[in-house]
C-alpha cells in the first residue's frame, strides 16, 4: 500500500511543504539533476516506493524520472522529506522556512513534477490511427482493427517502428499477443536494425521477452551496431533467458 503523506501537521511536514512551495518559484533556475533529485523525493513522500512500470524506450525523460524515483527503494517518508528540504537549501542557500508555517498546499503532482512533465498530445478517438491505439495499449480496439483486415500489420512509422515495436516498447502484452495472432513479422527491424525483442529486452518486460521467444523470435539478430537483444538489457533474468535461447538457436 502506498505510503501517502499524512495530512496532519508536523514540524517536518510543514517545512517540507514550504520547500515544495519555494521550488515553484525557483524551478526555472534549477538544473535537470536538481529537479530529478527533488522529483524523486517528492514522489517518495506522496506515493512511497516506486509503483509504476519502467517507461518505454523512447520516453527518455520519463525513464530518467523513473530511475531517480526507483533508486530510492523503500526510503522512509521522513527521510525523503528531510532530503528534499536539504536539497532545496543547497539549491538556494538564502531560503529559510518560516516558523509556524502557513504554507499553502500545492497540487498532488507538485511544481517539480509539472516542471519536468511530458505528456503526449491529446488525440480524440475519431482521429486516432492504429499506431495511436497501439501505443495506448487498447487491445480490444486493436483486435477489431486487425480483424477488419484493412490494416497493414507490418507498416512502419516515420521512425521506422512497426506496431509490434511500439507494443513491446510500451509493455502492452495483450496488444503484442493480438499482433502475433494476426501474423505480425516478429523479427521486423527498425531503421537501426532493432527487432521487437530488442525493445522488450531494453525496457525490461520479462513476460513479453518470454512471449516473443516462445513465438519464435530470433535472439541472434544484431542491430546495425552489432548489438544483440542480450546486450541491451541490465535485467539479470532477461539476460539469463536470452542466453539460454541464444545457445539453443546456435545448436
Amino acid at each position: 500500500m502506498a505510503a501517502c503523506a499524512d495530512d496532519s501537521s508536523s514540524p517536518l511536514s510543514d517545512v517540507f511543504q514550504q520547500a515544495v512551495d519555494h521550488v515553484a518559484t525557483i524551478a526555472p533556475q534549477l538544473s535537470a539533476d536538481q529537479l530529478l533529485y527533488l522529483y524523486a523525493r517528492y514522489k517518495q513522500v506522496n506515493v512511497g516506493r516506486c509503483n509504476t512500470a519502467k517507461p518505454g524506450f523512447f520516453d527518455f525523460q520519463g525513464k530518467q524520472k523513473w530511475d531517480a524515483w526507483n533508486s530510492l527503494g523503500g526510503m522512509a517518508q521522513d527521510q525523503a522529506m528531510t532530503e528534499y528540504v536539504d536539497g532545496v537549501r543547497k539549491a538556494d542557500p538564502t531560503w529559510e522556512p518560516r516558523e509556524g508555517g502557513d504554507s499553502k498546499k500545492t497540487s498532488f503532482m507538485g511544481p517539480v513534477v509539472s516542471t519536468m512533465s511530458f505528456e503526449e498530445e491529446y488525440i480524440s478517438d475519431k482521429n486516432k490511427t492504429v499506431f495511436d491505439w497501439c501505443k495506448e495499449g487498447n487491445a480490444k480496439q486493436m483486435a477489431r482493427l486487425l480483424s477488419n483486415g484493412d490494416v497493414d500489420i507490418n507498416q512502419q512509422d516515420t521512425e521506422g517502428l512497426s506496431l509490434l515495436h511500439w507494443a513491446c516498447d510500451r509493455g502492452h502484452e495483450d496488444v503484442v499477443r493480438e499482433l502475433l495472432q494476426h501474423k505480425a513479422n516478429i523479427n521486423i527491424q527498425d531503421e537501426d536494425g532493432q527487432t521487437p525483442l530488442h525493445y522488450a529486452a531494453t525496457c525490461e518486460f520479462l513476460s513479453i521477452v518470454q512471449l516473443l521467444l516462445d513465438s519464435s523470435a530470433d535472439p541472434s539478430i544484431p542491430d546495425s551496431e552489432g548489438s544483440l537483444p542480450l546486450d541491451s538489457t541490465d535485467s539479470k533474468q532477461i539476460k539469463e533467458l536470452l542466453t539460454q535461447w541464444t545457445a539453443k538457436s546456435n545448436t
